[in-house]
């Protein structure tokens, strides 16, 4: 049996269309789970510059809402988007919101949980902005914290470009 990889999923994007992961496949994932209202949403910043910067080499920038830490995203997906154009004027895709923990976690991020737990093995996410960094393959997967800016990535990032 072949191993499992990210280009085998789906996902929403914020126009509501249906998005397959093969889309990506042979490019770099930094995959993000965002809120609009948290004390780490200038990250998006961070995401913008990094997107920018690598698209050309195979970087693709994935934020996925979420308001499953203290409602700090409570908008529909189109105000997220005017949000998020409005303040960052992010250029990378951005999904519909989902659930990145419990019963209705998002097979995405249910995936990406169990091949990269957290500290001590953990599977849940803690909280926004934490980060998956995808290979080109769409089967090595490396976390990063909440706390981890994105540009310091960008050295993770550079090796799988």
């Amino acid at each position: 049996m072949s191993k499992k990889t990210i280009f085998q999923f789906n996902a929403i994007d914020y126009k509501g269309d249906k998005i397959s992961f093969e889309k990506y496949r042979d490019k770099t994932l930094l995959i993000v789970n965002t809120a609009s209202a948290c004390g780490f949403t200038p990250q998006y910043e961070g995401l913008q510059k990094l997107y920018e910067q690598y698209n050309d080499q195979g970087l693709e920038v994935l934020a996925f809402p979420c308001n499953q830490f203290k409602e700090q995203e409570k908008g529909s997906d189109t105000e997220i988007k005017s949000f998020c154009d409005l303040n960052f004027n992010i250029t990378f895709d951005l999904f519909s919101k989902i659930d990145v923990n419990g019963d209705n976690t998002h097979a995405i991020f249910k995936f990406l949980k169990n091949q990269a737990p957290g500290i001590f093995g953990s599977q849940s996410i803690k909280w926004n902005f934490t980060k998956f960094l995808v290979n080109k393959n769409g089967s090595e997967i490396k976390r990063f914290a909440t706390m981890t800016k994105p540009q310091a990535i960008e050295t993770h990032i550079k090796k799988l470009l």
